[in-house]
């Protein structure tokens, strides 16, 4: 999945019966889940989201080098 020039695994988690997507390129891990397209999205623009609020909190690159 891309969204926002950002690239995220997607599989399908059949214990919880929802997809979980796994922001690459990071540094750091940001994951997320959703039930369908228009869940995973939004979730994946959240997750980015507080990801970064984080980084910038800890004065951390965002990004892997």
């Amino acid at each position: 999945m891309k969204l926002n020039g950002f690239i995220a695994e997607v599989e399908y988690d059949p214990e919880l019966e929802q997809f979980r997507g796994e922001i690459l390129g990071l540094n750091g891990s940001a994951d997320f889940y959703g039930n369908s397209p228009k869940a995973l999205r939004r979730e994946f623009l959240r997750s980015l989201q507080v990801f970064n609020e984080v980084c910038r909190e800890n004065n951390i690159p965002p990004l892997q080098s």
